[in-house]
């Protein structure tokens, strides 16, 4: 609570310090190039936004590359709405102020967190490296999922010759579908927004249930924040942004879901004969701009000095590998790679703006003004009930018939499997086009971007805008937004069947429509779709076949057959026969391609019946039999009971003690309560990396709102912090926290403790 905007970013930094002070300082140390300073070069760490591991070495290269261009000087110098608002860096300089006075007090030889305390690279730090952060997070989907390639990207010795077999690369089957995989990044989201048709009450309701990593920089934090008069909002954030991006204000709710839009294109060059960091264009040959870039790196003799020369053209960085797919620069061919989001500080003030509106209306109009979300759909819903879908967010201006003209013969490949174009490099012809209604060149305006009204519901769980409601799909967009009448994923497919059931009363809770406890129950029934798809079929075939051909030979599968009859179908803690499903089903489905899933399913894909299919299975493939053989030797060879119950393996541990879990994979086996965790032999699944994570389900009724949330692995990730793991416990059980919106509440909450940090706070502060 503040009087001012410098204020509320002041205490949002000091209580985030006071919680997650070693993560978020290490996120500064990657933002600010010295990685290779105090943890060595070889090291390496993961951008859990996107999943990605870069070495130490690499990732300063390229940031200092963005410090070095004076990147965030550059934009922070635009005028809204390219740059942010005034409001914004107020908030942005308080933050960095609250987060310096918190170390300032404590001393970093007294932190309360032991992984840090004392540690050289914990420091104050500046307005320019909060958003140097935020430059981070926004090209978390676009350049920051290729760190490698860019800082890897380096010409071949220009004396080489052109040999046979040096030009296009060419990538297999396998490697597109790979491709394809690795760019869905790995992490997404649900969320259902509801209108007056849905609810009970007659007013909105939305669900954001937003899929993130336990782990690092890009967890949560809840905060609400409040200046009388000026704005008051209830949420999360990712750590290091002081505003909130998923959340409610008095009259509105939203969340966010990962969009399948590609934020970038690769442009393949053509390179002048003898000189390869000359390329050709329109015919004319042009020289790669090269600067030289340096950083300190840890040796044992001392800080060494490190250089690195990266190459760019008129189309962006050079890049010699995407997601780890290789893009040779040989001596004909190479790649650079545009970044839509590499000017956008835009996102910035869009959740600013969104922080203080009270209706959806209101927010597609910040949409369509600001254009600045960088990767994710918005669903919301307000008071009066109108339920919003969009994916008004920053994606290249590439339509089909551009992508036609100018993709390459790996463009070609790539757009028809994936929806991302390999464009011709040689050609300005190529460069992207723009719209009269776009905020800025070379991305697509609102007015060629799918947004749906309905006040029945919306709905989104990573794949593209096409089903956000089966009563009204949304068609004719280009492709690298989204693909349209193709398979969608279980997982979505469970979200839009649960909702269905809701409405029309037939999923076993009392009367039709979505109350608030309605809403919370769905988002963790734990229901297995695959399993609810399959699991019939697979025990006729499984008393059938008592002995299975698995990777390694016959498998006597006899004892499993009863253990699948009996399973509830769902992954609740005492779900058993979870275990023996999952592994199945994670197997099956991780062996066919992400493009199409090829004689699995009995019934194939009908786009006039995109909910319901393709269903069954395809017990004749022998994949199946291959895939519940080894699921079987997977657990018998860990020594875990073909009926064990799911939450004896599945857990975390919190300062000694195991937190059992409930959920299962999201991806490709269909639970909405995404727990994703690996399999480990001889264990189980002892640990959660990623999953749900902050978890809302808002009600907009009445003069104050009723909210619940959890954020599931709690609020600090310091082990001797008390709300370390409090959450965590009550995510188990399946409980929820209520959410005391408005000031009455606040006041009558019993835990209220109030720190007054000065600068005008108010006595009912917090």
């Amino acid at each position: 609570l503040a009087d001012d905007w410098r204020d509320l970013g002041f205490g949002y930094g000091y209580a985030l310090a006071s919680q997650d002070i070693c993560t978020v300082a290490d996120s500064y140390v990657t933002v600010d190039a010295q990685r290779s300073r105090y943890f060595g070069p070889s090291g390496s760490w993961t951008f859990q936004g996107n999943g990605f591991t870069f070495n130490n070495l690499d990732s300063d290269f390229f940031f200092q590359k963005v410090i070095n261009d004076r990147t965030i000087e550059k934009l922070l110098r635009r005028k809204p709405p390219l740059g942010p608002k005034a409001q914004v860096i107020q908030v942005a300089r308080g933050y960095a102020a609250g987060y310096d006075r918190y170390l300032a007090k404590t001393g970093v030889d007294s932190l309360p967190d032991s992984r840090c305390r004392g540690a050289a690279w914990v420091h104050p730090i500046t307005t320019k490296e909060v958003f140097r952060r935020f430059y981070q997070l926004g090209i978390l989907a676009s350049q920051g999922v290729a760190i490698d390639g860019i800082s890897g990207a380096a010409p071949p010795t220009p004396a080489l010759t052109t040999k046979s077999g040096q030009g296009a690369p060419k990538l297999s089957p396998a490697q597109v579908d790979e491709l394809g995989k690795r760019l869905h990044l790995g992490i997404g989201s649900n969320a259902i927004a509801l209108g007056p048709q849905a609810t009970k009450t007659g007013h909105g309701m939305v669900l954001g249930n937003p899929h993130f990593p336990w782990q690092g920089s890009e967890r949560f934090f809840e905060s609400q924040l409040t200046i009388p008069g000026k704005i008051d909002v209830s949420g999360a954030s990712l750590l290091g942004v002081p505003v909130v991006l998923i959340g409610h204000t008095r009259h509105l709710a939203w969340s966010h879901t990962v969009s399948t839009a590609y934020r970038f294109t690769p442009y393949q060059l053509t390179l002048v004969p003898g000189s390869p960091t000359t390329y050709l264009y329109d015919g004319q040959p042009k020289q790669m701009k090269s600067e030289n870039v340096s950083v300190k790196v840890k040796t044992g003799a001392g800080l060494a000095t490190r250089t690195h020369t990266f190459y760019s053209t008129l189309q962006g960085p050079m890049i010699s590998s995407l997601v780890g797919i290789p893009l040779p620069w040989t001596p004909t061919t190479a790649f650079a790679m545009r970044d839509a989001n590499a000017d956008n500080f835009r996102y910035l003030n869009h959740f600013f703006d969104v922080d203080r509106a009270q209706s959806t209306p209101r927010l597609l109009a910040i949409l369509k003004h600001d254009q600045g979300i960088p990767w994710v759909n918005t669903l919301a819903s307000d008071s009066k009930g109108r339920a919003l879908y969009a994916d008004i967010s920053v994606v290249p201006h590439v339509t089909d018939a551009e992508a036609q003209s100018c993709d390459t013969a790996l463009g070609a490949v790539t757009f028809s499997e994936l929806g991302l174009p390999v464009l011709d490099g040689s050609r300005s012809a190529c460069r992207w086009g723009s719209d009269k209604d776009a905020v800025e060149p070379g991305i697509f305006g609102p007015s060629h971007m799918p947004h749906l009204f309905r006040h029945d519901y919306v709905t989104n769980s990573n794949d593209s805008f096409w089903l956000s409601n089966p009563a009204h799909p949304l068609e004719g967009f280009a492709r690298i937004i989204g693909d349209e009448r193709t398979p969608r994923s279980l997982r979505t497919r469970l979200g839009l069947t649960m909702v269905r059931q809701r409405l029309a009363g037939t999923d076993g809770m009392p009367g039709k429509g979505f109350s608030l406890a309605n809403l919370k129950r769905i988002v963790f029934n734990d229901r297995v779709y695959s399993g609810e798809l399959w699991r019939s079929a697979l025990v006729a075939y499984c008393n059938a076949n008592p002995v299975m051909t698995g990777s390694n030979g016959p498998v006597d599968v006899s004892a499993a057959c009863p253990v699948l009859a009996k399973w509830d179908g769902h992954d609740n803690l005492d779900s058993r026969g979870a275990l023996l499903f999952r592994r199945f089903a994670s197997r099956l489905l991780g062996a066919v391609p992400l493009v199409g899933t090829p004689g699995i399913y009995s019934t194939p894909f009908d786009y006039t019946n995109p909910v319901d299919t393709p269903n069954g299975l395809n017990t004749s493939n022998p994949l199946v039999a291959q895939s519940f053989a080894d699921a079987v030797t997977d657990l018998r060879s860990s020594g875990i009971p073909l009926d064990a119950k799911l939450g004896k393996y599945q857990y975390v541990v919190r300062n000694g003690k195991r937190i059992p879990i409930h959920g299962g994979p999201g991806d490709p086996n269909g639970v909405f309560n995404a727990i994703n965790a690996p399999f480990v032999p001889g264990k189980g699944y002892p640990d959660v990396p990623h999953g749900s994570s902050f978890v809302m389900a808002a009600s907009l009724v009445g003069r104050c709102p009723k909210v619940a949330t959890i954020l599931t692995y709690s609020q600090s990730d310091n082990p001797a912090s008390p709300h370390y793991a409090d959450q965590t416990r009550l995510f188990s059980k399946k409980r929820w926290v209520r959410d005391r919106f408005c000031a009455g509440q606040i006041a009558r909450d019993p835990n209220l403790v109030v720190t007054n940090l000065g600068g005008g706070a108010r006595a009912a502060g917090r």
